[in-house]
C-alpha cells in the first residue's frame, strides 16, 4: 500500500506531519479517500463524525454535542473509560489536524513546522 501512495500527494502531505508515518498516513487515506472531494473542512467533520449536533424545537433548545456519522472506529475510542475533559480536547486536536490537514491537500503544500511555530506566537 505504501508503494501505491508514494506518488499522491495526500500521501506526501501526511507524511510530512511529526508523529504520522508511512503506515499511518495509507491508512488516513484508505479511511477518509480524497480530501480533495470536499468543499470545505466542516464537510470533512461530518464525514469522520466530529461535526457538531445542534437540536431545537419551537422554544426548546437542547445542549450542542458532538454528532457520531463516521465509521465505527470511533465507537472503540468512545466507549474507553475517559472523563469528558479529554474527550473535549481530544476532538478539538481531531479539528485541528483534519482543517490543516485539508488546507495543506487541497493546496498542495506539505507541512512545515517551523512555519507552524511562528504562527502561534
Amino acid at each position: 500500500m505504501v508503494e501505491l501512495s508514494k506518488e499522491r500527494i495526500e500521501y506526501q502531505v501526511l507524511i510530512s506531519f511529526p508523529g504520522i508515518g508511512e503506515a499511518t498516513a495509507v491508512r488516513l487515506i484508505g479511511e477518509i479517500g480524497d480530501l480533495r472531494r470536499f468543499q470545505s473542512h466542516k464537510q470533512l467533520n461530518a464525514y469522520v463524525g466530529i461535526d457538531i449536533m445542534h437540536y431545537q424545537s419551537g422554544n426548546t433548545f437542547y445542549k450542542d454535542k458532538i454528532n457520531k456519522r463516521g465509521k465505527k472506529s470511533y465507537d472503540k475510542l468512545k466507549t474507553q473509560p475517559q472523563g469528558k475533559p479529554h474527550k473535549v480536547a481530544s476532538i478539538a486536536c481531531v479539528n485541528k489536524f483534519l482543517k490543516v490537514a485539508f488546507h495543506l491537500i487541497t493546496h498542495n503544500i506539505t507541512y512545515d513546522y517551523e512555519a507552524d511555530k511562528t504562527v502561534r506566537k
